[in-house]
């Protein structure tokens, strides 16, 4: 249900595109955790941050149905491409129908794979990518990170989605299951990495905002 709070913060943001109520219908229909949609608050806020940013390469690390790359992809310039990596295909069909009613098919490539192989395997150190964004799996959110950075450009961002974990990251005592121990990890890694500045903000589950340093 939603709650008092959540209505007040969609009543006093600019609406969603049609095409994004279709995708978020179609999620709460076809899928089992309707809940891993980004929504349009936290689609909003990528939009945002692309466009402020001025992105033109885009990673995303995670599709599910498609809303937030959909998102990002409606925030691009004209020319601006994102590359998004979902480990799962059975959602395609849906993903991609989102996308054209979006009218954003031709801004993004989607490719299906485990994450870490297709990082792996970028060429070199070249630093393509503008912006990062992290909504895939909680136990793999630092390799994810590690094999990232050297492909993100100096100034670039990386924005990480649940890094509070419902609060279990702070807990005390903290669980121990392994997506809140790969989180913790993760938190403490990017809060000591020099070659960053980050600020974590308490949305939803919360989202880092990671910027790498022009120099360190």
């Amino acid at each position: 249900m939603e709650s008092l709070l959540d209505k007040y913060l969609h009543a006093h943001a600019t609406a969603p595109e049609p095409a994004l109520e279709w995708i978020e219908a179609r999620t709460n229909i076809h899928t089992n955790y309707p809940q891993m949609l980004s929504g349009p608050i936290q689609g909003r806020l990528l939009r945002m941050l692309v466009e402020l940013s001025c992105a033109r390469r885009v990673l995303e690390i995670g599709t599910f149905t498609g809303y937030s790359a959909a998102c990002m992809a409606l925030g691009l310039p004209e020319g601006g491409r994102i590359d998004t990596l979902e480990l799962n295909d059975e959602l395609e069909d849906l993903v991609r129908e989102g996308w054209d009613r979006a009218g954003v098919a031709d801004r993004i490539s989607l490719h299906i794979g485990d994450a870490r192989e297709f990082l792996a395997n970028l060429p070199g150190e070249r630093e393509d990518y503008d912006l990062v964004y992290i909504d895939a799996n909680k136990r793999e959110y630092l390799d994810y990170y590690k094999l990232v950075m050297p492909h993100l450009r100096p100034g670039g961002l990386i924005v990480a989605d649940d890094v509070l974990q419902g609060g279990k990251v702070y807990s005390e005592p903290r669980p121990s299951d392994a997506q809140t121990s790969g989180l913790a990890a993760f938190n403490d890694f990017v809060a000591s990495d020099r070659r960053v500045e980050t600020v974590m903000l308490p949305i939803r589950e919360g989202i880092s905002l990671i910027r790498k340093r022009i120099t360190f």
